[in-house]
């Protein structure tokens, strides 16, 4: 049997997940994620990944109707849940999913997670891809959220990095979010953030921004990284509208910051000051010495899977 990914699939409409936040994570905005004709294609190709010229199984189960659900093998943060229609109905346009909990929503072991109904081969065809990403995206918002609530309390948001899988950057982040997180630049076209080796390249911060603030559209945010305190009031006479504090300690960053915030105010300018190169450990010290965000990449490149498994039913 071979499948033909996408076949019949009508048009997809745009899906938003809401984030019921839990008690004592910082409010940020609901993740909104769109299933995309290039997200459809993403999908359709990790699809035709696992299955190849077709599921050798299909034959013992052709012309079956089958009933599965999800259960949550461990504690943790679901994601992932708004891909599952979207995948199993590029198999089969008749299948049923039924969303049984909310994107960023906590689920404990054993809960039911997921229903679907529909044939049998669609559902075993489908079963890896969905539950790979499932498991991926909620061991990121589990990740994301423990760090988040480390934070509580304290008005200082948890935001990511670039350090994502190529080809899966989209939805990493999208998991940030419903983990409680905060989005720094999807790209290099988000925001300009002038990094050591442009400071050094370019001549120091001032040509640097000046070079960037010419080409840039008016909107673009421009970030200064700064690894010294002479950079980093540079970065505020040059007028960037964040810096980000690299590798400085907790005790540094709280003479730091109230010097940046003056510098910043006497300019008639506010600035964002960021931390980064912090360990999860220290969350507390660095958000107590008055900075903005905290930015790490350590959801998504030290997060485990949350084990969820497909139970199929008699």
């Amino acid at each position: 049997m071979y499948w033909e990914i996408g076949k019949g699939l009508p048009r997809a409409t745009p899906a938003a997940a809401t984030l019921p936040l839990v008690p004592g994570y910082r409010s940020v905005p609901s993740p909104l994620l769109s299933i995309t004709p290039e997200l459809e294609a993403q999908l359709a190709a990790w699809l035709a990944e696992d299955l190849g010229r077709g599921d050798l199984t299909a034959p013992a189960l052709t012309g079956r109707q089958a009933r599965a659900h999800w259960i949550a093998k461990q504690a943790g943060v679901f994601c992932g849940g708004v891909l599952v229609e979207p995948l199993f109905r590029l198999l089969d346009r008749q299948v049923q999913v039924r969303l049984l909990v909310a994107e960023g929503e906590q689920v404990q072991p054993g809960q039911r997670l997921v229903e679907l109904d529909g044939a049998a081969t669609a559902l075993v065809a489908g079963e890896r891809t969905a539950l790979n990403l499932a498991m991926g995206l909620s061991g990121v918002a589990t990740a994301t959220a423990t760090l988040v609530a480390k934070l509580a309390g304290t008005g200082v948001g948890l935001a990511d990095t670039r350090k994502t899988t190529p080809g899966l950057r989209l939805l990493q982040k999208y998991a940030v979010r419903c983990g409680g997180g905060l989005n720094h630049r999807l790209g290099l076209d988000d925001a300009a953030m002038l990094k050591e080796n442009h400071l050094a390249w370019a001549g120091g911060v001032e040509a640097a921004v000046a070079a960037v603030r010419s080409g840039a559209p008016w909107p673009a945010r421009l970030i200064v990284e700064a690894e010294t305190a002479v950079e980093a009031g540079a970065a505020i006479d040059a007028g960037a509208d964040g810096v980000l504090l690299d590798e400085f300690s907790p005790a540094a960053l709280a003479e730091l910051v109230p010097l940046l915030r003056a510098q910043a105010a006497a300019r008639g300018s506010a600035v964002v000051l960021e931390a980064s190169g912090v360990q999860p450990e220290q969350l507390a010290a660095y958000a107590a010495t008055g900075i903005d965000l905290i930015s790490t990449s350590a959801p998504v490149t030290r997060s485990s899977w949350l084990d969820l498994s497909m139970r199929f039913e008699a």
